[in-house]
C-alpha cells in the first residue's frame, strides 16, 4: 500500500520539526528515516553566502 499525499505531508512536517512519528507502519517509518536522512545531509553542507563578484564584463555573455 502506498502512502496518500496527505500521510506523506504529516510525516514530513513531523521529521521536520523533530517530533516522533507515533506510527510503527513500516512504510511511514521508513519515508519518516528518509527524510530525516535527507536533513541530515543537507545540514553538513556548507552554506554559501553573499554575492559572487566577478570582474570580467564579459562572463556570461557569448562573444
Amino acid at each position: 500500500m502506498t502512502l496518500s499525499s496527505y500521510r506523506m505531508h504529516r510525516i514530513y512536517l513531523a521529521a521536520t520539526m523533530n517530533y516522533g512519528l507515533g506510527s510503527d507502519d513500516p512504510e511511514e517509518l521508513s519515508y519518516y528515516n528518509k527524510i530525516k536522512k535527507e536533513m541530515d545531509k543537507m545540514k553538513k553542507k556548507p552554506v554559501k553566502k553573499g554575492i559572487p563578484l566577478n570582474w570580467d564584463p564579459h562572463y556570461g555573455k557569448d562573444k
